[in-house]
């Protein structure tokens, strides 16, 4: 079958690989129709590595999935591919957060392939059906969708509270979705002027350029009740940064407001980031580091987006085949667009 590879930073291959062998009890065959690219995935590709995870062998990314089942017991059905594979026996899986297993295998990390090849075989128990013919592309956006569902949920909102997110990627737009549903005031914090735009449609009040905040203007582009939200820049009950650079970081820190939350949802390009520990223990905030997401999730996630609660449609900005697997990651390096999604099959 098909496949794209990475074989170091930058580089990618189109090559034949061996499809898996028999089907094991308990797990599918599916065949991938289509994979989103990750800022995960982007670390892989300029850098050869996350974090403490370097590129050993030539590796298949991937892990905002969607496929077909063609042999298992949803043989037919779409589906939505939840990417870890917990151990399930460990004491941290035994406290129901497997999303946290120290031995876990993960889609397209380390040694285990992800999903920009034509077929997978996958625990039957990750799959989750969707309705029949259910766009691709949509389908890969429900993992993300996860990840920011799970993020809300370790940032405590309350009704009427005021919200920032500091990085207007997917996730970020995601979480701007899902915290305008419980939160009184949205603020979104973003360079690139298409992504504060996509931060005003997906519900932000408020979307500023960082230089402006810098600056103390606090006027910014918003709709509504911007004028509100300008007065609410340093009073941010929960902060979710998503850039995964430290300035960012000392964003979120100057929104929140004492005793708030900062979210860490992005990933640094170095394994390390740093902060000022004088505003920060001054303000007393607690900050939190996202994990992927939990199982249950995934789960409420996809039923928000097959409710239209939230609002997937509009989010993917470039497709790509997957011959064109390098062209795909060069464009979403380039951070011109929203989501860029490669279709395997």
């Amino acid at each position: 079958m098909r496949a794209a590879r990475l074989y170091a930073a930058r580089d990618i291959r189109i090559g034949d690989l061996d499809r898996d062998g028999a089907l094991q009890p308990g797990h599918s065959r599916v065949r991938v129709t289509a994979v989103g690219l990750c800022g995960s995935d982007l670390h892989w590709f300029t850098e050869g590595a996350i974090g403490d995870a370097v590129l050993a062998q030539p590796l298949v990314l991937g892990h905002e999935l969607a496929g077909v089942v063609v042999e298992g017991p949803l043989a037919g059905s779409t589906v939505g591919i939840d990417p870890a594979i917990p151990c399930g026996h460990c004491a941290v899986c035994a406290r129901a957060q497997e999303h946290l297993c120290p031995t876990g295998r993960f889609a397209g990390h380390s040694t285990t392939d992800g999903g920009l090849r034509e077929e997978m075989i996958w625990p039957s128990e990750l799959l989750h059906p969707l309705p029949a013919g259910y766009d691709a592309a949509r389908a890969t956006l429900l993992e993300p969708l996860g990840v920011a569902v799970h993020a809300v949920d370790l940032a405590h909102l309350r009704p009427g509270s005021t919200v920032a997110v500091v990085g207007c990627g997917p996730i970020g737009l995601l979480l701007i979705q899902l915290a305008a549903r419980v939160a009184a005031t949205v603020i979104a914090v973003e360079p690139l002027a298409h992504r504060r735009e996509a931060a005003l449609r997906s519900g932000a009040h408020l979307a500023v350029h960082p230089d402006e905040l810098a600056a103390g203007s606090g006027t910014g582009t918003g709709t509504g009740n911007s004028s509100a939200a300008a007065a609410c820049l340093d009073d941010c009950a929960a902060v979710f940064e998503v850039s995964g650079a430290d300035a960012g970081l000392a964003t979120a820190g100057h929104l929140a407001r004492p005793g708030g939350r900062v979210l860490l949802v992005g990933i640094p390009d170095a394994d390390s980031t740093s902060f000022s520990a004088s505003l920060f223990r001054r303000k007393g905030l607690t900050m939190a580091a996202v994990r992927r997401m939990t199982a249950d999730a995934y789960a409420r996630g996809i039923a928000l987006a097959l409710a239209g609660s939230v609002d997937v449609t509009w989010l993917t900005s470039h497709r790509f085949a997957l011959a064109d697997a390098a062209e795909a990651f060069t464009v979403a390096s380039q951070r011109s667009g929203l989501k860029v999604v490669v279709d395997v099959s």
